[in-house]
């Protein structure tokens, strides 16, 4: 018989790589198929909350590109406001394709094997185990992890057929060889619908981006990104941009199946307010390592727990996040007004992003005044 994993994963980004290195460390067998060579570039604006690095007992300085205390808001590219953040710790901005093999990397030293450019083709349950298949053959794995994210088949393959999420879109590019005008996150509302417009500082560069959240009317967001990039001197159209689908967080669900777990985009957690993704993906990828690790210990209840646990940890806070959401989106000139241009709410919300505060110990008093701004 071939080798059998205790787990096998599929895919290398945050929530995979998460899963990996926890299971690794507690001396479990991983394997980690990836369908691209590592590093490989991902869209993604790489705001990361410090607080991750709780989760973790390695350094992620070498993996990350820059830190930000201030944050700088416009509404369709005027009205400006400024943040300097009042934070334990700075915010990371990372660039994924060196973030994502970084920690790939600390799961290997770990006794994780990947092997990338790879793609997991199929599934198969074969009595206490999956075989996995592969280009290079079959594989077999006693529990898998699908971290694949939104567009991966491995929910699908396992039979999560109806998950609940809310697809939203997003666009982005990356821009390398500049070395930026401010250490600051920019944000600017009401140039899209239903979303924002980003521009998040590298150390060398930009990643510019334009996202819709709730769905609606159909926007060119190339032609809406590549005007707000002029602001920085930065011609898009020349830069090659990606186009892709985010799974925002729209309800609790389960996450667990047959020797089974979801993760990351592929559990459709990302934050449906601010689209932060890299947080709950790194979240899930290590409550799953502790369920798994916890089932092949013999607890018949670890992956039911597992689901129950990121409702739990993470959706309570993704209900408020939602509701926030529904009122600023739906109404963002009264959400820019009565929300970002108060500083008071502005810092809040900084430190909800740095991971210090959490919806629930602010949602009501900004429901409150979202709502009385309406009436105003």
């Amino acid at each position: 018989m071939s080798y059998v994993y205790d787990c096998v994963i599929v895919g290398a980004g945050p929530a995979g790589g998460a899963a990996a290195y926890h299971l690794a460390k507690r001396g479990r067998s991983v394997l980690v198929l990836e369908k691209d060579p590592l590093p490989r570039y991902k869209p993604c604006g790489g705001g990361v909350s410090p607080m991750v690095a709780a989760w973790f007992d390695f350094d992620f300085s070498p993996a990350i590109s820059l830190k930000i205390r201030q944050i700088r808001y416009t509404w369709r590219g005027g009205d400006p406001v400024v943040v300097e953040l009042d934070l334990k710790e700075p915010v990371w901005m990372v660039r994924r394709e060196v973030f994502d093999a970084y920690l790939i990397q600390q799961a290997q030293k770990q006794g994780a094997t990947l092997w990338a450019g790879c793609a997991a083709a199929g599934l198969e349950w074969q009595s206490d185990r999956w075989q996995v298949m592969t280009p290079a053959g079959p594989v077999w794995g006693r529990y898998v992890i699908g971290a694949d994210g939104a567009k991966g088949s491995m929910a699908k393959w396992l039979g999560f057929r109806s998950r609940q999420c809310r697809l939203a879109a997003a666009l982005e590019a990356e821009v390398a060889g500049l070395e930026p005008q401010t250490a600051a996150a920019h944000f600017d509302f009401g140039s899209v619908s239903n979303g924002y417009i980003w521009n998040f500082p590298k150390a060398d560069g930009y990643s510019i981006g334009a996202g819709t959240f709730r769905g609606g009317q159909k926007q060119n967001l190339r032609e809406i990104a590549s005007q707000y990039a002029h602001n920085f001197g930065i011609d898009l159209k020349s830069v090659k941009s990606f186009g892709h689908p985010i799974c925002l967080w729209d309800g609790d669900q389960p996450l667990h199946s047959q020797n089974a777990l979801l993760v990351g985009d592929a559990a459709c957690v990302v934050d449906p307010f601010t689209a932060e993704g890299i947080r709950p993906s790194l979240l899930t990828g290590m409550l799953a390592a502790q369920a798994i690790d916890q089932a092949l210990a013999g607890d018949p209840e670890a992956l039911a727990n597992y689901s129950a646990r990121v409702q739990q940890e993470w959706g309570a806070e993704m209900r408020w996040a939602k509701r926030i959401a529904a009122l600023f989106y739906r109404f963002p000139g009264v959400g820019y007004r009565v929300g970002v241009k108060r500083p008071g709410a502005t810092r809040r919300m900084g430190q909800i992003l740095a991971g210090e505060l959490r919806y629930s110990d602010v949602a009501s008093a900004a429901i409150r005044q979202l709502s009385a701004g309406l009436l105003a």
